[in-house]
């Protein structure tokens, strides 16, 4: 439950301090504009940068029907939030069985833990990832 908490917690500022950054620099020209992932790295799924700072990553990921993300890892964050906004999300980490999630159910991911995901819904679905990177040691 703390964790849960916390990680609730940790979404909720990073979203308002993400919108305060994004309010005070200047936008793009254009609607967002969601990319294909690799065919290597999955089936089905786009996204998109909100905010790539060299502290903090936030993507908008859409995941169609049926779509998959392989089994991965990101051994450049120090952890990464997933949180699907909608139902049909299933979430797979490292050796434990795979959850089906629920919306707005955060899942927290520690760097370099392999993980992957799949919609099994009917809907397209999309997802927030908040990355936090890691930093380089002070000399």
């Amino acid at each position: 439950m703390l964790r849960a908490t916390l990680a609730s917690s940790v979404v909720v500022a990073m979203v308002w301090i993400g919108s305060a950054v994004v309010a005070q620099t200047p936008g793009t020209a254009g609607p967002l504009v969601l990319n294909p992932i690799a065919a290597t790295s999955g089936t089905g799924i786009s996204n998109a940068a909100l905010i790539n700072r060299d502290e903090i990553r936030v993507l908008r990921v859409d995941v169609a029907p049926n779509g998959v993300r392989n089994i991965h890892t990101h051994d450049d964050m120090q952890y990464h939030l997933f949180i699907p906004t909608a139902d049909g999300m299933q979430f797979e980490m490292e050796s434990a069985k795979p959850v089906q999630m629920a919306a707005w159910q955060a899942q927290f991911v520690k760097g370099g833990t392999r993980h992957g995901f799949k919609n099994t819904g009917a809907s397209t679905v999309t997802i927030v990832e908040i990355f936090v990177k890691k930093q380089p040691s002070a000399q």
